[in-house]
Formats: C-alpha cells, structure tokens, sequence
C-alpha cells in the first residue's frame, strides 16, 4: 500500500513538471506575440510604451519590498497636466491624490502652481505700510569763521 502511494506521489510529480514545463513554452510563445498584436515592430519600443502607460497612470507599486512608505512619486510635467484637468473637471483633491498615486498636499502644491487655488475670505488683507512722515532736512552747517590772516 504504501509502495503504491510512492509511485502514485512521483507520478503526480512528474505529471506537474511537465505541466509546468507546458505552461512556461505556452507562455513565452504568448509573450513574443505581444508586441505585434499591438501594433509593435520591436520588443524596446513596446517595452517604452508599456513603461510610459504604467507610470503615466501611477499603477506603480506604492510600497517597498520591505512594506516600508511608499516612494516619492514623480511629479512630471505630463502628471502634472493630468492633475490640472482632473482639477478644472471638479474632481476633489483627495480623489485626485489617489488616482494618480501622490499626496493631498502635492495636489494642492500643483493647484498653487497653476494659479487655481482661490484665496480664503476670512483671511485679512495685506497690511499696506502708512507713507512715512516727511523727515525735515538739516540746516547746512555754519561755516566755521576763516583764520585771520596775519
């Protein structure tokens, strides 16, 4: 009985290496196709364009290996466009933040930065500096008498 349970265990064995072994050709047949189903000549342009449209939605991973913070999102000029229409659509900054993978305050920082941010109401105005008063001029000073000549 037991003899059998070992032959049955190596032949689920090599049953499952071949599986993988089938799985992993199949599989790197489907990759290679990848970049002409999608209109791709060459595997370093298709591999530029999968880049530029995984950061350029910020699909990126948000933590470390480690589960430590997050990194520090790259504010690029293109992002940057992206958070302004998103703003001029009335999305909130918090919704904002989170589709593009970046802090509340860096959506607030680009707000700033395209002059969409309005000023508070309750905030005073700008203190205005009273003019100084005229400063009277000095008399010239006396001329000191000349030395009698001899």
């Amino acid at each position: 009985m037991l003899t059998q349970k070992i032959k049955e265990l190596e032949e689920l064995k090599t049953r499952a290496a071949q599986l993988e072994a089938d799985i992993e050709a199949e599989r790197a047949t489907e990759l290679a196709a990848l970049p002409g189903q999608y209109g791709y000549g060459d595997i370093n342009e298709f591999i530029k364009a999968l880049k530029k449209a995984f950061n350029a939605r910020g699909s990126r991973d948000k933590t470390s290996a480690s589960g430590g913070k997050r990194p520090r999102a790259r504010l690029t000029p293109e992002l940057k466009e992206q958070v302004r229409a998103a703003i001029l659509e009335g999305k909130s900054g918090s919704a904002i933040a989170a589709e593009f993978g970046i802090s509340p305050p860096s959506v607030q920082n680009i707000k700033k930065e395209f002059g969409l941010v309005k000023p508070h109401e309750s905030a005073p105005a700008p203190a205005t500096e009273a003019p100084a008063a005229p400063v009277a001029e000095a008399a010239p000073a006396a001329e000191a008498p000349a030395p009698a000549a001899s």
